[in-house]
């Protein structure tokens, strides 16, 4: 596979390490998923944080969302979030072309589709795409039965979520856990500075002014008109990262021409491989799909 022709190669990692996810998901369907996608979206989710991706459908008339966990992905790799995004893309499809609403089925035609892409793409989509330690991470709610459950495995008791919310009668197992424990939830762990519902700004107290003026007090609390830049720290030349406007991921728009011309042969790269790939008794000229 020649330079930049993987979707995931590592060099993109330092060329577009923050890719606008719904440029991506514009190019991806129509490379690989002959813009069957139009009419469905993409959007960044700031609550979900038990699943990196997630598509839903919505409505009689069959709306399709793709949602991505903000808290989950921000920190992981370029790679990781294009696969997801493949993985949720191929639910996409699979709901718009055959009404497929199975969220958690990756049965032939998902592997199908998985398959294809992946030897086209160079990635690694997979079945699954949870993220065990982030997850982990962002479950800083824990609760501990005081019951006989206590002892049992797997959990010895403890349910741990991301939330503050109390486990109870609107949990599916929470009647199976009356008739065989009946014990009580007391919670044992919340967030640092976790106090009535909300996080307190731990150690960022406003300073206060001294009482002293002059000089050294200007210095240190120097008015707007005077305000310190990074200049007077820093006083070297550099260049500016970035622009005004997000990169597009394959026109390259608002990047350097390198990176502008590796991203558009990228794409015509993925196309003549995509084209190739299908099935000659298609009449598509891109992607063969079932």
């Amino acid at each position: 596979m020649n330079q930049f022709e993987s979707l995931v190669d590592p060099q993109w990692e330092l060329l577009d390490p923050t890719p606008d996810v719904r440029a991506l998901f514009v190019q991806f369907d129509d490379i690989f998923f002959e813009g069957k996608l139009a009419g469905c979206e993409v959007k960044w989710s700031t609550r979900m944080t038990l699943c990196a991706g997630m598509c839903c459908y919505e409505g009689r008339g069959g709306l399709c969302s793709i949602r991505l966990s903000k808290p989950l992905l921000t920190f992981r790799s370029r790679k990781d979030l294009v696969e997801t995004l493949l993985h949720e893309m191929i639910h996409a499809y699979l709901f718009v072309t055959v009404r497929d609403r199975d969220r958690d089925g990756h049965g032939a035609q998902f592997q199908y589709h998985m398959r294809r892409i992946n030897a086209v793409a160079g990635t690694n989509i997979t079945i699954y795409h949870s993220f065990h330690a982030e997850v982990a991470n962002y479950r800083q709610h824990w609760w501990r039965c005081d019951g006989p459950c206590r002892n049992r495995r797997p959990f010895y008791g403890f349910v741990k979520r991301a939330t503050n919310r109390a486990p109870g009668s609107n949990d599916y197992w929470w009647m199976r856990h009356q008739a065989t424990c009946g014990g009580k939830f007391v919670k044992v762990k919340e967030p640092e500075g976790y106090v009535h519902g909300k996080r307190e700004n731990v150690g960022l107290k406003q300073k206060t002014r001294p009482a002293s003026s002059g000089a050294d007090a200007k210095d240190v609390y120097p008015s707007k008109t005077g305000q310190r830049t990074i200049t007077d720290f820093f006083t070297g030349s550099g260049y500016v990262l970035g622009g005004n406007k997000p990169s597009h991921p394959f026109t390259g728009h608002g990047t350097s021409p390198t990176v502008a011309a590796a991203l558009r042969r990228q794409k015509e790269n993925l196309s003549k491989a995509a084209a190739l790939s299908g099935d000659p008794k298609s009449a598509s000229s891109k992607v063969s799909v079932n």
